[in-house]
Parts: C-alpha cells; structure tokens; sequence
C-alpha cells in the first residue's frame, strides 16, 4: 500500500490526519470568506505587475483554484499550455463535484451543457456471471446523489471560461518550462507559441500542470507505483448496448482477470470505451492500439454484447497510465493540485473531483495567507495533510482492487453494519464523513483480508469458461 510522508520545512513527518485538517464545504461562505481578504496582502516590495498567484495549467484543478481567488478579489494569472477546446478523457465525474460547482457560481453553466447525467455506477464481470449496481441515492451516508458524464473538452473550457468571467487573467499557448523561488514570492519562466519567453512573478504558485508535473519533476520529487504500471486504449463509440431507463447513464465498469473496461454514456449517441491494462502485456502482444482493443473486448461475454453492434467514431488512441505522487505538495509558496500532486488509475473515476478539490483547497489556503500577509506555511503543511488524506483514501481502493479478495467482497456486498453504505459514499465523493466512515471503510478491508484466508463469500472469476465456485454466480447480482 502506498504511504505518504508530508515534510514541512524540507524535514520528512509521518502524517497523521486529524479533524482539524478538514476543511468543510459550505456554500457560499467559503467564497465570502474568501471575498473578505484583502487584495495582495504583501508590503509592495515586490516587482510591479507581480500577481497574488499565479496558476500553471487551466485544467480543472487550475479553473478551480483561479475561479475562486479571483471572485475573492485576487490578481490571478493562468499559463496553459494548450488551447481551449481539446480532447481529455476523465469524462466521469463524481457526485461531490456539485457542492464545488455550486461554490463556484458554475453550476447554471454546467446544467445548460446538457450533459448526461450519473445517478449510480454498475461493475460487471467480464463473463457476465455476476453484476453489482450501485445507485447513489441509496447510500445512507450519501449527501450528493447526482454527477455529470461529460465531453471534457466542453467542460475543461466552460471552466476555464469560467474562470476568465470571474476575473482571472488566462494566458492561453503559453508553456511554464520551470520555476524559481525569489526573496517575497515565485518565479516562472514560460514560452509563447512564437518562442518569446517571459517571467512572470507571484506571491504564491499553484502547479496545476496535471502528468507533466512541473515541479514535482523539477525538485525530483515524483515516486512512481511500484506494480501499477498501466496503459488505457480508448476512443469513442455509438451503438454501445446499454441499460435503458435511470440506469441508461450509470458508468459501466468490467472486470476482466487482468484487466479492465469503462464505458461511460456521455450523450444518446456517444459513449466513451476504454481498456486499461499493464504496459507489459500490450508491448508483449504486439499488436497495433486497434487490434489490442478488439482483441481485449472479444475476449468478454459481457463486452461482446456491449460492443458487438458498435461503430468506432475515433480512432483509437494510447495513453500511459502510471501511477505516482510526489513526495511533497507544498514547498515555499508553492502548492501542488489535481494529477500535479498525483495521479492514480482512474477506476473509480476520483481523478476530476480530487483535482477540483484541491484546486478549493488551494486557493483557501493562498487566500488566507495573502489576507495574514505571511507566507502560508502552516497553511500548506494543513493543505498538504488534507490532500495527501484524500488521495490515500482512493489510493487504498485502486490498489486492493486488482486483488482477488476484494473483487469477492466488493461484488457481492451484506449489509451488516451498514458498511457497503460507507463504499458508496467513498466513491461518490464523501471525505469529511468522520468516524462513523472511517471504522466502516476499515472494517471492510478486514473483511478483505479474512477473505483471503478464509472466504467469507464465494470466490469469484472473471475470466471465460472457469469459475472459482459455481455458486457465486447465483448469488444476489444487483445491491445498492
């Protein structure tokens, strides 16, 4: 299992999280709080023209952190790289997202999109012998019940647009190629599309550079996961068979023996299919991204009746999909959001709703500090004990779930002690539910573990023409 360390003052501390860490939503207040700091709340020693932050990268842990500075009132600039629309996958959002859309005024924008809308996700295994349908709204501890399934090349611009309305300064076309530190703030150094090169100065710096990891890289601070060096196959499809009525919109995920697939419904005519797999085995076979995909779906009965009818809209593409964090999140008047502090396999689809997360988190903490008028460094050890926590709450459910032991309990849930319950808020989005959560979750994973001792349950197999116990596959298929 992955463990972090969160080091204040370049001097390494286990981390131990405790309430006072968490940060709760609420509503406007968090932003009218925000709106009470003064602007640039520094001495004027600075060079002119210095901004209260400056924000690298305009994905949604940037659009997120500038949207919410600079509605309080802060000089903001944002450097992407890119121009705004371009294809992203990630296109599965969670149900907490909405409570951060609604902090950010973007919600009405969001809702005017007409994107699909997610009320429960489905795990399938490949042959179709057994099938678990979660519905949010089901979940006792669940306070959000609804997420969008979205084109992210739609939605990365309507937030980044977003952030432009609010008052953020957005550099499009300009790429960050590294950073410095200065006496009273940061440094960046960034190209235009010409090559003209120009340094721009804050009191603070976001990295929200996503896998190009800007900072992490440039400090050498970036771990790699030992085991989950993966690869995803994707691209877009119509025809996909898919549930009719609510469910029609649930993502789809199934579970190969050692591998697996996502199929996301993001309009009536398009849904977006993905196979993520070991690098190894794809460099292994051979094969071209297109006749690996095929080859992979072929191999399922539950994909087969999926994808048999589809018509491919893209060609397929690649992407790597490794694992990592970096060792810190924060340095002097630097904090690091969404993949920049660290990207994990996008199974249970945490990657936009973490980014977001802490892109408000972030911004929180900058806020604050430019209102106290100091450098924030207790304010980023507290931002990165928060982060490091949320993301080694999903950490440990990515990990356990290429495990046999996890896949027998998660698919087929009791609900003694309400602890399937505390599953569902985890995936939907819930990190400041308290103990109640916390020694169900822990629960669960002692559950894990005595299966792969002593079965609990039925052992199950994903794979064709084999099962580890007959029984299993008649056993309850559809649980909250």
């Amino acid at each position: 299992m992955v463990t972090f360390e969160v080091s204040h003052e370049f001097h390494s501390v286990p981390f131990h999280k405790t309430s006072a860490d968490t940060i709760p939503f609420s509503g406007s207040d968090q932003v009218l709080e925000l709106a009470s700091v003064a602007p640039f709340g520094f001495d004027g020693r600075m060079a002119t023209g210095c901004y209260d932050a400056v924000i690298v990268g305009g994905g949604p842990g940037g659009s997120t952190a500038a949207t919410y500075l600079a509605r309080a009132g802060k000089r903001v600039l944002v450097l992407e790289k890119e121009h705004f629309p371009r294809f992203h996958i990630g296109e599965s959002l969670l149900p907490y997202n909405q409570r951060i859309f609604k902090e950010m005024g973007v919600l009405p924008e969001l809702e005017a999109a007409g994107f699909a809308k997610k009320f429960g996700a489905q795990f399938h295994l490949g042959n179709a012998s057994k099938a678990l349908k979660l519905v949010f709204s089901n979940g006792c501890y669940t306070r959000e019940a609804m997420a969008f399934q979205v084109e992210r090349a739609k939605f990365d611009q309507i937030l980044l647009q977003h952030a432009r309305k609010s008052g953020a300064e957005v550099r499009e076309g300009w790429t960050v190629t590294r950073f410095s530190r200065e006496t009273d703030g940061v440094a960046v150094t960034a190209r235009d599309e010409a090559g003209n090169t120009e340094t721009f100065k804050g009191a603070f710096l976001i990295d929200a550079s996503g896998r190009a990891n800007l900072t992490g890289n440039q400090e050498n601070l970036r771990v790699g996961h030992p085991r989950l060096k993966k690869l995803a196959l994707f691209g877009h499809f119509e025809g996909v068979g898919l549930d009719s009525g609510p469910t029609a919109t649930d993502i789809i995920i199934v579970r190969l023996p050692d591998k697996w697939f996502w199929l996301i419904p993001l309009s009536s005519t398009r849904t977006s299919v993905g196979c993520v797999m070991d690098q190894a085995d794809f460099s292994k076979a051979g094969l071209t991204p297109a006749e690996m995909f095929r080859s992979c779906w072929q191999s399922s009965t539950e994909l087969r009746s999926r994808l048999g009818m589809a018509t491919a809209l893209m060609p397929i593409q690649t992407t790597g999909d490794f694992s990592y964090h970096n060792r810190r999140l924060v340095g002097p008047r630097l904090l690091r959001v969404g993949d920049a502090a660290g990207f994990m396999d996008p199974i249970f689809s945490a990657g936009v709703y973490l980014a977001m997360d802490s892109g408000r988190l972030a911004a929180v903490a900058v806020g604050k500090s430019l209102k106290a008028g100091d450098d924030g460094r207790r304010r980023l050890a507290r931002y990165e004990r928060r982060v490091f926590a949320a993301m080694g709450l999903y950490w440990e459910m990515v990990e356990a779930f290429y495990t046999q032991p996890f896949m027998d309990i998660f698919m087929q849930p009791r609900p003694k002690f309400k602890v399937p319950d505390a599953i569902v808020a985890l995936l939907a989005g819930e990190l400041e539910g308290g103990w109640k959560l916390t020694w169900r979750r822990r629960l669960f994973f002692l559950f894990v573990k005595a299966q792969s001792r002593w079965p609990l349950v039925p052992r199950l197999w994903p794979g064709e023409g084999r099962v580890l116990n007959p029984k299993a596959a008649a056993s309850p298929a559809v649980a909250k």
